[in-house]
């Protein structure tokens, strides 16, 4: 038997939380989980999993609407047939026959049984079945995680289509596409999400993120080293620099689609970090620079 998941628990938020409380719920979890901060750690990238997965019920108002009449109960549905037919009230038709769970594998075994095909749900990120001759409408979109890096240069998805025959379609997502974007891919169109990233937070074209200078840095100036998609790059730092300062690195954003092209800005700001466990020395530096009124 497959146990069921509480994706309201798993985002942190009540069943009657907004469109806007989930989505916030989530971009805080997947940033504190995702793997770009937890190098190794198999539990911060299971859970990371887990994250997406109840993000991709919860964000979409069809598998939220099919998952909350369910509910905890939804195994005894699976399993039972209404008298006189196959449907169940609301539009929950039992058809497993042809359910192919092979494009959800990155999804649990309740996702794949709740929304591969048992209850008509809509299929995974890569696995897109349609009845022969259907056309997609706007409200047919699937949703398709994208990560900044992959905005940042562009991405290929191998997508099985699953119709009267079985095929196999490339898609190449151009770089710069932004959240909310539609891909189409024959008659299915995707709907781009961009993954939150554990350094930088996309503004439009812009990136934005914040790096850390010690204090004597701040101080006296010097060159420190920004972290950017493309690697990390060197600014020089003007004495006297207060914490909180935005450097602005042009050209270090995410490619422009309008506009002539080109690519957006990286704003840094500055952190100062302060000095811990000072040394018997360096304490009494700190003592005379107080005692000079500095």
């Amino acid at each position: 038997m497959v146990d069921f998941k509480d994706y309201y628990k798993i985002l942190g938020v009540p069943k009657s939380a907004s469109d806007k409380e989930i989505k916030a719920a989530y971009r805080k979890l997947a940033r504190k989980h995702h793997p770009d901060v937890n190098q190794g750690n198999k539990h911060a990238e299971a859970k990371f999993k887990e994250i997406n997965e109840a993000n991709e019920v919860l964000s979409d108002p069809g598998k939220r609407r099919r998952y909350d009449q369910l509910g905890a109960n939804w195994d005894s549905f699976r399993t039972t047939t209404p008298p006189g037919g196959n449907a169940w009230p609301g539009g929950f038709h039992v058809e497993t026959e042809g359910f192919d769970p092979s494009g959800l594998g990155g999804f649990s075994d309740f996702f794949r049984t709740f929304f591969g095909g048992g209850f008509g749900g809509g299929a995974g990120v890569e696995d897109f079945g349609r009845r022969a001759g259907h056309r997609a409408a706007p409200e047919d979109d699937h949703p398709i995680d994208l990560t900044l890096e992959e905005v940042l240069h562009g991405a290929t998805r191998t997508l099985e289509m699953r119709g009267a025959k079985k095929s196999r379609v490339e898609v190449k997502i151009p770089a710069g596409v932004r959240e909310g974007t539609r891909v189409r891919a024959g008659d299915v169109y995707l709907r781009v999400r961009v993954l939150p990233h554990g350094r930088f937070e996309r503004k439009g074209d812009d990136l934005q993120t914040a790096f850390h200078a010690p204090l004597t840095t701040a101080v006296l100036g010097g060159e420190i080293e920004v972290p950017t998609l493309d690697g990390p790059v060197g600014i020089k730092v003007p004495p006297g620099t207060p914490g909180g300062r935005v450097f602005r690195l042009r050209g270090h954003g995410l490619p422009r689609l309008e506009h002539g092209g080109g690519r957006g800005d990286l704003l840094a700001s500055l952190v100062v970090d302060l000095p811990k466990d000072l040394s018997k020395r360096e304490r009494e530096m700190f003592e005379e620079l107080r005692r000079l009124g500095r």
